[in-house]
């Protein structure tokens, strides 16, 4: 049974429709994929599934319970994790601080959730007395993928990860989301425009262009040229 499913889901702004009729679905432990040319939708449709844009048709479900009219707040306690565009961290806080933040809500977890974040991310450690403001962009980025697992998510959603990141660093995030899926049984549900880091590891993906999917395949080295020749239709 799918983890996420979202069905026939349309969104937008006010009287304006910008995602149509999208459906798809994830399972635990599969990488789903979404890709698509600047102002093709995506963000607006991740906006949807987490609650922060209302549906104006079709329905979200999340493990095994509709939660289209939810809040954010709700998606999230109930096992859906966010990171967002853009290396979210505290600037002024070190790299321990920023983990603390959320580890400490979990009391007697705290430090196992703690360390297993750090393990995904080893340069954590290594950077864990700097402040999160003077990393690199790749760094802050790992940072806050590792904020986002310290939640234990059963979805993790990863809105452009890639954006302004060194090439060895994209390298790393990449591998980290194979393992979140391989390893820990991880539902991901990634948002791209580069097309080689979102498909020659994913399960499957879906190419989006003006608020629907027009094309999808499964993932591999081998479908990322398709994909490609897709995204320029």
């Amino acid at each position: 049974m799918a983890m996420l499913e979202v069905k026939n889901l349309s969104t937008g702004y006010g009287k304006v429709t910008v995602v149509n009729d999208i459906s798809f679905s994830v399972e635990a432990g599969q990488w789903i994929s979404i890709i698509g040319n600047n102002g093709a939708g995506k963000t607006t449709l991740l906006k949807a599934i987490l609650g922060l844009l209302p549906a104006s048709a079709g329905s979200v479900s999340f493990d095994s319970r509709d939660v289209t009219k939810l809040s954010p707040n709700q998606r999230i306690r109930s096992g859906m994790a966010f990171v967002p565009q853009g290396q979210q961290s505290f600037g002024g806080m070190t790299v321990d601080e920023n983990l603390h933040v959320v580890a400490d809500q979990y009391g007697s977890e705290a430090q196992a959730r703690y360390d297993e974040a750090v393990e995904a991310f080893p340069v954590l450690k290594e950077f864990a007395s700097r402040r999160a403001g003077l990393l690199s962009g790749g760094q802050r980025q790992q940072l806050s993928i590792a904020r986002a697992l310290i939640t234990r998510p059963k979805l993790m959603i990863l809105d452009e990860p890639t954006e302004g990141i060194q090439p060895n660093i994209v390298a790393d995030i990449q591998k980290s989301i194979r393992s979140m899926v391989e390893d820990r049984g991880i539902g991901v549900v990634l948002v791209e425009q580069k097309v080689q880091f979102a498909v020659e590891r994913c399960d499957t993906y879906h190419v989006l262009a003006s608020g629907r999917f027009i094309a999808s395949g499964k993932g591999g080295a081998d479908q990322v040229e398709t994909a490609k020749q897709s995204m320029r239709v």
